[in-house]
């Protein structure tokens, strides 16, 4: 198997039927390309679903539910150790996919093998021609880590008028349809089981291009997804899972990011590695304080759970976060230094932006308003 395209699938019974069969005859048209089932302990009828309906497709069924990136993770290793395949893509039940979506994204992967990983064009399901929140064409992040898309700012979605047609090079791609290398995929340990979900696919795109590795869009594919088939908008987890695990991913990343950008100015591996340190912790504290002011909005709102999953979330990242020493992060540089670049961090706080001048669309952002890192 040289493609392991693998729903990981949880409670989505009507999905697998809805979508399945269409994902199953646009694969068969891709050589070695096959698609498997990775379920984390349903309990509604989605086993019986496979095993009597779709009998042909190889599933993995688990004891417990492990998350999204527990389940993919678990997912690799069977595959990796029956099957080795080159390219893990990880797709979303409520992905309806288009006749020829996969073989564009294969492609460019055998042709540019600088590429750790890339993914399609994300349409919605609902309104066809517009891109969907969950990854549109590509995403950044601003400077206080917020993510955001080209496509899609704050709750804002774009039409698409061919405007990303380009393949482009970005900060990340959405792991509502993601295809990985399945080396790098291992080399760097996986997604992080600590996010259980949500924002670990950000963290992964952070993590390898720290690594030196490239994360691409590829818009000659194109997927249309439903969104919010686990956790609606509105969960109170899902907001926790949010403030959560973005913080997790600053702890991961931001020190190795700064100690980065400042060692390419010239600056020696120690002081940058301990400048580093200092500057992610400064921003760190500043994003709980810009979190702490949308608490007291929630509380003066009178949405208490959504108030206490902010203070839920803040409370275990303090416990789950591990910090990078001085040590590690001079060893990070003298081994990656060269060849590690990172690519879209946006100057500004585009949540600000967004209110104060309305900005709505990625379109108008230019190359120089990314940090050069």
């Amino acid at each position: 198997m040289k493609t392991a395209v693998v729903i990981l699938n949880w409670n989505t019974e009507g999905f697998l039927r809805d979508f399945l069969p269409g994902l199953l005859r646009s694969v068969a048209k891709v050589e070695g390309a096959e698609v498997v089932v990775a379920d984390n302990a349903s309990t509604d009828g989605s086993i019986k679903v496979m095993s009597e309906e779709f009998p042909q497709v190889k599933t993995l069924l688990f004891e417990k539910n492990l998350g999204f990136t527990g389940g993919y993770n678990r997912a690799f290793r069977e595959l990796r150790d029956t099957d080795r395949p080159e390219y893990f893509l990880l797709i979303n039940s409520d992905i309806e996919v288009t006749e020829d979506w996969l073989g564009p994204l294969v492609e460019w992967m055998d042709s540019h093998p600088d590429c750790g990983a890339c993914a399609p064009k994300l349409h919605s399901w609902q309104e066809r021609d517009k891109f969907e929140y969950a990854g549109a064409a590509g995403g950044y992040i601003d400077r206080f880590g917020y993510p955001f898309c080209r496509g899609r700012i704050m709750k804002h979605l774009e039409e698409d008028h061919g405007q990303y047609d380009s393949p482009a090079d970005v900060f990340w791609a959405t792991g509502a349809c993601l295809m990985v290398r399945s080396r790098v995929f291992e080399s760097l340990g996986g997604l992080d089981e600590r996010f259980f979900a949500h924002m670990e696919e950000i963290d992964l795109c952070w993590r390898m291009q720290l690594e030196g590795w490239k994360v691409t869009v590829v818009p000659q594919s194109v997927v249309y997804h439903v969104g919010g088939g686990t956790l609606p908008a509105t969960s109170p987890f899902k907001l926790y899972l949010n403030y959560r695990n973005n913080l997790l991913m600053l702890c991961n990343n931001l020190a190795k990011t700064y100690a980065l950008k400042m060692s390419r100015s010239g600056m020696n591996a120690e002081d940058a590695a301990e400048k580093g340190l200092r500057k992610a912790g400064r921003l760190i504290f500043q994003r709980k304080c810009l979190d702490g002011l949308s608490a007291i909005v929630y509380l003066m709102t009178f949405r208490w759970d959504c108030f206490k999953a902010v203070l839920k979330a803040h409370k275990d990242c303090n416990s789950l976060r591990t910090d990078i020493s001085k040590e590690d992060m001079k060893g990070y540089l003298g081994r990656v230094r060269k060849s590690a670049e990172v690519k879209g961090i946006y100057r500004r706080w585009i949540v600000l932006q967004s209110l104060i001048d309305g900005r709505d669309t990625a379109k108008g952002i230019k190359e120089k308003d990314f940090y050069k890192i």
